[in-house]
């Protein structure tokens, strides 16, 4: 059985989906099934069963012995998530308690990190483990999930097989139920269907023009034929970069969408929201060189690519929300 935590939520359920594609089909799905919109996301795929994030470490402790391998990519993904007791419960704590099962069970385990730990790379966005102890995270969401990775590598017992992948800007099929926290190409497909514009955030950066702040954008079919691989590879364990390794700007993404849709670009631009402002990353790009020493062959989709693919074949054939 293979066990992905996070199962309804974007990343886990575009992976069982890819899972399945394999013919992996016993698979265990952990998560709250609380929400109906997030829920969607499962329907047609193949599951063997799905167990409430709150039982499911008592029901790891007792079928421990059917579990080949775990991919841990629920957590608390809201970026403007302030209740730091929260974050250390879902994120960090958690996290914990499944890597103890897993050394003691000798279970191979695959989880989320985030971009966000990198806060405003100052110290760049080097995946280098002997520099990770240095980053600076710009919010709790982003430090909850660097507390993980720092008590990670401290830890003298350690799964056979580990690995926590710091992802970029994922976007793609399955994100609507995200709301506020989707992609910037989820929300610019729904503005420019309904209004014929996107409206994109000023510079409040001197360094910077409007929209043309840079992201690590990195389309979610690319994360999941990383996490396959991971799952066949089963060596070189350690904490890995996951974006395209190629910053765009925030006026590529809107011209990608435009194009995508045959529509004339007419773009807007609005004031950051104050809540984020001071928190906000004028540039990320992940080094992805470290994974591609380790082997991973294939090549990551362009912005153009991720975007167009999404926008024709998701986003375009799918009831407007």
């Amino acid at each position: 059985m293979i066990i992905v935590t996070g199962a309804a939520g974007f990343i886990g359920s575009y992976l069982i989906q890819r899972l399945n594609q394999d013919n992996f089909n016993a698979i265990i799905a952990v998560d709250k099934f609380d929400n109906e919109v997030k829920n969607k996301n499962l329907v047609g795929l193949k599951i063997q069963e799905k167990i409430d994030r709150d039982h499911f470490l008592t029901w790891l402790d007792t079928n421990n012995e059917t579990v080949e391998f775990i991919f841990h990519i629920g957590a608390r993904t809201d970026t403007t998530e302030l209740d730091v007791a929260l974050l250390n419960k879902l994120n960090t704590q958690y996290t914990k308690d499944i890597w103890s099962r897993c050394c003691t069970y000798q279970i191979p385990l695959v989880f989320a990190s985030s971009a966000a730990t990198y806060g405003l790379g100052e110290n760049g966005y080097d995946d280098d483990e002997s520099k990770i102890a240095l980053l600076k995270p710009l919010n709790p969401y982003g430090q909850s999930k660097q507390d993980f990775d720092v008590w990670a590598l401290a830890q003298k017992e350690k799964p056979f097989f580990w690995v926590g992948l710091k992802f970029f800007n994922v976007y793609g099929p399955n994100e609507h139920h995200k709301d506020r926290m989707a992609s910037v190409i989820w929300h610019s497909y729904n503005q420019i269907t309904k209004t014929g514009k996107m409206k994109l955030f000023k510079s409040h950066n001197p360094d910077y023009k409007d929209g043309e702040q840079m992201r690590d954008f990195v389309y979610v079919k690319d994360v999941a034929e990383v996490c396959i691989y991971l799952m066949h590879h089963r060596k070189n364990s350690g904490i890995y970069n996951l974006g395209s390794g190629k910053a765009r700007t925030f006026v590529d993404l809107a011209k990608a969408v435009f194009n995508s849709l045959g529509k004339k670009e007419e773009i807007e631009f609005i004031d950051t929201p104050v809540d984020i402002r001071d928190k906000y990353q004028y540039f990320t790009e992940a080094n992805m060189e470290k994974l591609k020493r380790i082997g991973y062959p294939k090549p990551f989709s362009t912005l153009e690519e991720g975007v167009n693919d999404y926008v024709k074949n998701h986003l375009s054939v799918l009831p407007k929300i």
